[in-house]
């Protein structure tokens, strides 16, 4: 961006069920801003319900992006996050509005934020389509022992049936000779390329943990196993949507490998560690300042983000 003045923005970050949703639509139409989402699974369409992708009527006329661009079978890489994103951002902000990106996708969030830089979006490409070509003839068995062999550590974090992540660990290895955890600590550069204001929403574990719980069976009274098997009736199958929590433990169900009881146990067990890892990525990662969500005066604490965001974005 060079001398040039940075552009503003507001990031609001935290885990699942904490509540960021309603509290983005308050601020922004306190702000005049408009929302980014800044999560890597509510850009599919008929993926709703298992995403907590909100509603029209929840939007209370506020522009939200990035929101069903892609259908479930198409993969949409960070890359391409971070190009459109900060399309929107320069977009939003040349309309005298305050671009504002709500989200809990940690490493999408830093990818917009910091001079982080990809390997040429070309050569990804092709190796990523000989990956998956290879994928679709061997199965992953062959191509996680080959990541074991070029990044250990990778492969060690990653589960085999994360076909998307063991293919984005080999192709960042097969296109810049560096290991997914070397790539990554390159990027951490503190270099901010616009003046934000990250805020955080975090709450009492046991709280929230009762909360994720508690969304899990609303998701299932609003159709959650009709939503996901009209996905699984379509052939829908090793694509990078269904691999989203709420998703891959019902397709068990549906395949027959699990009950439903367990599948909902399942999914309320991978949706509370989620958080825990969201929380932990964030806290080394981003320099946020946090909210404690806990307590239940909403307003005081709505008053106190939209002062926090005034402070840091004065001109």
């Amino acid at each position: 961006m060079g001398e040039r003045e940075k552009e503003k923005l507001v990031v609001l970050i935290g885990p699942t069920a904490v509540g960021k949703t309603k509290l983005s639509i308050d601020i922004a139409k306190r702000l005049n801003g408009e929302i980014i989402s800044g999560d890597s699974m509510q850009i599919y369409r008929s993926m709703d319900i298992g995403t907590a992708k909100i509603t029209k009527s929840e939007m209370e006329g506020v522009p939200h992006h990035l929101i069903d661009i892609k259908d479930p079978t198409e993969s949409y890489s960070v890359a391409e996050f971070q190009q459109d994103v900060r399309s929107l951002i320069t977009d939003i902000t040349n309309r005298g509005k305050l671009p504002m990106i709500v989200g809990g996708t940690g490493l999408y969030i830093q990818s917009v934020i910091y001079d982080y830089v990809f390997s040429s979006i070309g050569s990804e490409t092709t190796v990523r389509n000989q990956l998956e070509k290879e994928l679709g003839e061997t199965g992953i068995e062959p191509l996680y022992e080959k990541l074991k062999t070029l990044d250990p550590i990778s492969a060690e974090r990653i589960h085999p049936n994360n076909h998307r992540r063991v293919i984005r660990a080999l192709e960042i290895f097969l296109t810049t000779g560096k290991t997914m955890t070397e790539y990554q600590d390159e990027q951490e550069e503190d270099i901010l390329l616009y003046d934000v204001a990250l805020i955080g929403l975090t709450m009492d574990r046991d709280k929230l943990y009762e909360r994720i719980n508690k969304r899990v069976d609303i998701m299932v009274r609003e159709g959650l196993v009709s939503e996901v098997t009209t996905l699984f009736n379509q052939g829908i199958r090793d694509v990078q949507s269904i691999q989203a929590i709420g998703y891959k433990e019902i397709y068990e169900y549906l395949e027959g490998k699990v009950s439903f009881d367990e599948a909902i146990e399942t999914l309320k067990r991978n949706s509370r560690r989620y958080a825990k890892r969201q929380l932990t990525w964030f806290r080394n990662k981003l320099n946020v300042t946090w909210i404690d969500m806990t307590d239940s005066d909403y307003e005081k604490k709505l008053t106190q983000i939209i002062q926090i965001i005034a402070g840091k974005l004065q001109s």
